[in-house]
């Protein structure tokens, strides 16, 4: 080995100090952040108490309600007249449907893109 590479190799007393106050500052950052976590969560609202807590109503608990509804008609337009544009259509909204029967799908088909069916044919 040469005289270089033994100084190399040689622990650097300025390269221990360094790693020293790399170290410590790293601790501080940690510790700093742990104490604004805690200034931050003090500012917070405090849990609700159990008596705040929301209560089932007197009915008991509230039931899924099931049924076929149908959408609005899309709004057509005359012959020659401009295509609608997004912001001329309204709110679409649904109505209960007359016939009680549940939409089914098309037999053969998973029911949804992708799904590995033969698809409606």
């Amino acid at each position: 080995m040469t005289s270089a590479n033994m100084q190399l190799a040689a622990a650097s007393g300025l390269l221990s100090v360094a790693l020293f106050v790399v170290g410590a500052a790293l601790v501080g950052l940690l510790a700093g952040s742990f104490w604004l976590g805690a200034r931050v969560k003090q500012r917070e609202l405090p849990r609700p108490r159990p008596d705040e807590q929301p209560h089932l109503p007197a009915e008991g608990p509230v039931r899924e309600v099931q049924e076929a509804r149908e959408p609005d008609e899309v709004p057509r337009t005359g012959k020659g007249g401009h295509a609608l544009t997004p912001y001329e259509l309204t709110n679409m909204q649904t109505r209960p449907s007359t016939s009680k029967s549940r939409p089914r799908w098309s037999r053969g088909s998973s029911g949804s893109f992708g799904g590995g069916g033969l698809g409606g044919h």
